[in-house]
């Protein structure tokens, strides 16, 4: 199926769409004439506006239909933008959402700003993308699923944020998506989040239940010719151990202490919290989210040990100093909603001392040194010693995160990975290799390669995962055809002008 991509959204009164062209028209092009009427006719003439009396030499049914078209055009004036009103056609109407003429080549430009490509793609396509996007959100709203405003806006925020770091200039920003200022492009942005929100969350209501049996696993697979079957890339898999510099007492107090020092500051001295945040918080995402973070306690967010303290919180309080697996925090609490906590927070990181990194690094080598001479399995070095908790268990394997399993296909693998063990044979013990996280803190690992296997066609046995993946996708696309099938004879659905004569790959036009 292709993905849905979603725009500019107006909620309107369906049962007028039907006049709404014929009501602009007699907006545009009537010229102005006598009122003549007696009796009856002249009593409803006082009810209309003066559009209505232009025609007043029309029957008295066709004047009373005419005050109804120019009362539906004033409902939609109160929901479409004047301007959009003036400078934009009606594509298509779908449910609560109109799609204009507009959003059909700025779905373009988003896509080629994205780095995409619309090579070969047409307007009738990119409108049955937007055409199914909004199907999925009307029937999302109609479901009764819910998306947070303040969740929307903490990405409005971020993706301001990433543009702004292709388009320094936020007129130019604005000026590029046509929006009158950076609140209008601000409102822009939102409604197309949240729109893309409820597309998303309605398909994975669709398929949230749909499951596989080794059966039509099996089904699946047998069904495909011999000459049509997939091809699988060298798959391997990769174990580590890993040495982290330890952390002095004395660096995490002297955290602790000046995280005590800004909480002190802050409620004893009236100082912003927010200033400080700025100033000192060593977390990115604060800046992207625009300095706030909306937790739900429904919908868990953040580590535990965050949400624990940010919900023991009231409004206007500030914690206490805590660590989490990512350092040390001060948690400000700004706005309580019910279930909803905006809350802000100071994240400091412990520095490490050169001796400590010097220390790790030769603990390593001393670790890789008794593996190379046999003394000791890789397996059982890193349970005993590992640093990286999630890997140690497991003797050190790597866990594919998009497969959950052990095996990673060279193809699909990140290219600092790639690097580190495309020179690796089978079983062999890498050299010391450093790492940098995100804080900035320095790390050493070594890695070794087994269990490679070349690229090959598809096995039933070998690739049973990967063949289950496959008969899981096809049958979710089938639901969600399906559903889109049903629910497009369920919904009022309007393609004007042109996109008439589109060949939509849905019944869009409903022949």
């Amino acid at each position: 199926m292709p993905l849905k991509i979603n725009n500019l959204k107006f909620t309107i009164n369906l049962k007028h769409i039907s006049v709404l062209c014929i009501a602009l028209l007699v907006v545009n092009v009537m010229s102005a004439q006598d009122i003549t009427e007696e009796g009856e006719k002249k009593e409803i003439v006082k009810k209309v506006d003066s559009v209505v009396l232009q025609k007043a030499n029309m029957p008295l049914h066709e004047i009373i239909e005419e005050k109804e078209k120019k009362e539906a055009v004033g409902k939609i004036d109160s929901v479409i933008p004047q301007k959009a009103k003036k400078v934009d056609g009606v594509a298509a109407v779908v449910g609560d959402y109109i799609i204009l003429d507009s959003d059909v080549p700025r779905e373009k430009e988003q896509i080629i700003a994205a780095g995409g490509s619309v090579e070969g793609v047409t307007d009738c396509q990119l409108l049955g993308k937007l055409l199914e996007n909004k199907l999925y959100a009307h029937h999302a709203i109609q479901d009764s699923i819910q998306v947070s405003d303040a969740e929307v806006r903490q990405e409005v925020e971020y993706t301001i944020q990433q543009f702004l770091q292709q388009k320094p200039d936020i007129d130019e920003l604005v000026k590029f998506y046509k929006q009158e200022d950076e609140q209008g492009l601000r409102d822009y942005i939102f409604e197309i989040i949240k729109s893309n929100k409820l597309s998303n969350k309605m398909q994975a209501k669709i398929v949230e239940e749909i499951e596989v049996t080794p059966e039509e696993v099996r089904t699946f697979f047998d069904k495909i010719p011999e000459d049509e079957l997939p091809f699988f890339g060298t798959e391997l898999k990769v174990a580590q151990i890993v040495a982290k510099p330890k952390v002095s007492e004395e660096e995490k107090q002297k955290v602790i202490d000046r995280l005590k020092q800004f909480k002190a500051d802050v409620v004893e001295n009236g100082a912003s919290f927010r200033s400080k945040v700025v100033l000192y918080g060593e977390d990115p995402g604060m800046k992207q989210s625009g300095y706030i973070y909306t937790l739900n306690r429904k919908k868990p967010k953040m580590v535990k040990e965050f949400r624990q303290v940010a919900f023991s919180l009231q409004e206007g309080e500030v914690s206490d100093p805590f660590e989490t697996e990512y350092g040390y925090h001060i948690i400000y609490c700004e706005k309580i909603r019910g279930q909803e906590y905006d809350v802000s927070h100071i994240l400091l990181f412990p520095k490490v001392s050169s001796e400590a990194i010097n220390e790790a690094k030769e603990r390593l080598e001393k670790i890789r040194k008794r593996i190379v001479d046999g003394d000791i399995s890789f397996a059982d070095a890193a349970k005993a010693s590992s640093d990286e908790k999630e890997t140690r268990g497991d003797g050190g394997q790597l866990i594919n995160p998009r497969t959950q399993d052990y095996n990673f296909d060279l193809t699909k693998m990140g290219p600092e990975q790639y690097a580190q063990i495309q020179n690796l044979k089978d079983n062999e013990v890498s050299q010391i290799l450093t790492e940098q996280d995100r804080k900035g803190n320095v790390s050493f690992k070594i890695m070794r390669v087994t269990d490679r296997i070349d690229e090959h066609k598809a096995s039933y046995a070998r690739d049973y995962l990967k063949i289950k993946e496959l008969a899981l996708k096809e049958k979710q696309i089938k639901a969600i055809e399906k559903w889109q099938e049903e629910k497009i004879l369920d919904t009022y659905i309007k393609i004007s002008g042109k996109f008439r004569d589109c060949e939509f790959s849905g019944n869009w036009l409903k022949k």
